[in-house]
């Protein structure tokens, strides 16, 4: 998006500043006036519930929930995590795939930054990326060098991708470009490193909010958009999914700019992972349906689902 091709010169010769000059649109601005936003909460339930109705048993069968465990960010960010923990959380990882030769292993090992190093020291499977959640998880409440800082060093130790928080408290107050500016600049650290933006859905409170802070993330520099921290309810809901795909499917059709989709917090059954799966299919398509594309933030999911997919209840993580 541009802003005013005037906005650097206050007059035009004739000695009067003008009032477009003084209003300079902002371009978050500009960039929201292109989609609808307008959304009525009603409308999306129902919309979910049609879709949760009718397709959701369609997708009900072994490889789909085969596909699910292997999207898995097999997650671990609790205040008792130590280096013995995220050491043992690794070697699961590591040891999955002699125990398991036939399933996909799991997408990504999530941690905090003071993680990285261990687990990038520790990981031996090809192919299973390391999130580090940073930027002042879970508030985003922190001096913005205080958010490079981390995020640089989450990288620096081996990060291959990094989940941040969008300030909350920003967006709300209705301060869109404050918002942009601090996404763009921790994209601007991960460089080429896949950054994830985690809306916290649950605080947005309305469907025209998350509407908004989704389009507001994806034009800021967004690689992936994410429902929630995990660590406040509401977490992920089916409805929040439904506008966050709508919002990706909109980006991708005028940019041509595909975005990944990330729903985490409160997915507590297979049943849980099944909708999301089905939302995702039905509003963005097959195109999203890799583990590139489709993310799903959790732990307790990854043995509900290894049960289900072998038959006997397991608990190998």
């Amino acid at each position: 998006m541009t802003t005013n091709s005037n906005e650097h010169h206050n007059e035009c010769g004739c000695g009067h500043e003008h009032e477009h000059v003084r209003k300079r649109i902002n371009k978050y601005e500009e960039a929201l006036s292109l989609y609808d936003t307008d959304l009525k909460d009603e409308n999306i339930k129902e919309a979910v519930k049609k879709i949760i109705t009718e397709k959701v048993h369609e997708n009900d069968t072994l490889e789909v929930k085969k596909f699910l465990f292997g999207s898995i960010e097999l997650t671990t960010l609790k205040t008792t995590d130590s280096e013995e923990s995220v050491l043992s959380f690794t070697e699961n990882v590591n040891k999955f795939e002699a125990n398991y030769p036939h399933l996909p292993h799991v997408a990504t090992i999530c941690v905090y930054p003071c993680f990285a190093k261990i687990v990038s020291d520790t990981l031996e499977i090809d192919g299973v990326e390391i999130a580090c959640v940073s930027g002042s998880f879970p508030s985003s409440q922190a001096l913005m060098e205080v958010k490079i800082a981390e995020t640089a060093l989450a990288i620096r130790d081996g990060a291959t991708e990094i989940d941040i928080v969008m300030p909350v408290g920003k967006f709300l107050s209705g301060d869109y470009e404050s918002v942009a500016d601090d996404i763009s600049e921790l994209k601007q650290v991960c460089g080429q490193v896949p950054m994830k933006v985690i809306l916290e859905t649950g605080c947005l409170k309305t469907a025209s909010n998350i509407k908004k802070a989704s389009i507001i993330a994806m034009y800021a520099g967004a690689d992936y958009i994410k429902t929630s921290t995990g660590k406040l309810e509401p977490a992920a809901t089916p409805e929040a999914a439904y506008v966050m795909c709508q919002a990706i499917k909109e980006y991708y059709d005028k940019t041509g700019i595909q975005i990944g989709f990330k729903p985490a917090g409160g997915l507590n059954s297979v049943m849980d992972a099944l909708i999301y799966y089905t939302i995702v299919k039905e509003v963005l398509g097959e195109k999203w349906l890799t583990n590139k594309w489709l993310r799903l933030g959790t732990s307790r999911l990854a043995n509900m689902l290894l049960s289900e997919i072998t038959g006997e209840e397991t608990k190998f993580f």
